[in-house]
C-alpha cells in the first residue's frame, strides 16, 4: 500500500493542503501514518463527505425529502381551504349591521302597526299578546344570522365581500 502526502491528496481532490488538514481534524480524512494518507481511502471518504453536502449528518434521503415536501404542500392547501371557509370579519360586521338595522326598523314599526288595533282594545291580555307577537316578530330578525349572510352573499355578483344595504 502506497502512502501519499497531504499535498498529493490535495492535488487529487482538487482542494488546498490546508483543507486536507481541516478535513483530517473533522475526521473526514484519516492518516495512515503521521503526515501520510492512503489515496484510495481519502478519495472514497471525501466523496462520501460531499454526498452528505459537507454536513456531518447522514446523506439526504430524497424519498423522505419528497414525502416531506408533498406533506407540506397538502397541509398548505388544507389551510388555504379552511381560510376560504372562514367568514371574514368585515362580512360578519356588515351582516350584523344589516341585522341591527332591520331589527331597529321592526321595533320602530310596532307602535305604528299596533296603535290602531290597541286603541279600541279593552282586554289587557289581548293587548299583551298583540305586543308580544310584534316584539317576537322583531326579535326573529336577530335569530337568523346564517340566512341573512346567505341572502347577502347571493346578492354579490362578483363573489366579493358582503355588501350592506345601509
Amino acid at each position: 500500500m502506497k502512502l501519499y502526502t497531504a499535498a498529493v491528496v490535495a492535488q487529487w481532490l482538487d482542494i488546498s493542503d490546508h483543507r486536507v488538514r481541516q478535513l483530517r481534524q473533522k475526521g473526514v480524512l484519516a492518516e495512515a501514518r503521521p503526515g501520510l494518507y492512503n489515496l484510495k481511502d481519502c478519495v472514497h471518504r471525501y466523496i462520501e463527505y460531499l454526498k452528505k453536502d459537507g454536513s456531518p449528518e447522514e446523506a439526504v434521503d430524497y424519498n423522505t425529502e419528497r414525502a416531506k415536501l408533498a406533506r407540506a404542500k397538502r397541509e398548505k392547501e388544507e389551510l388555504d381551504l379552511k381560510r376560504r371557509e372562514v367568514i371574514q370579519a368585515a362580512d360578519v360586521e356588515k351582516v350584523m349591521v344589516e341585522m341591527l338595522l332591520r331589527f331597529r326598523q321592526k321595533i320602530r314599526n310596532i307602535p305604528v302597526k299596533q296603535s290602531p288595533a290597541l286603541a279600541v282594545e279593552t282586554d289587557q291580555m289581548e293587548i299583551f299578546l298583540a305586543l308580544k307577537r310584534a316584539t317576537d316578530e322583531a326579535l326573529e330578525e336577530l335569530a337568523d344570522f346564517d340566512g341573512l349572510l346567505e341572502e347577502m352573499e347571493e346578492g354579490r355578483p362578483d363573489g366579493g365581500t358582503v355588501e350592506s344595504g345601509i
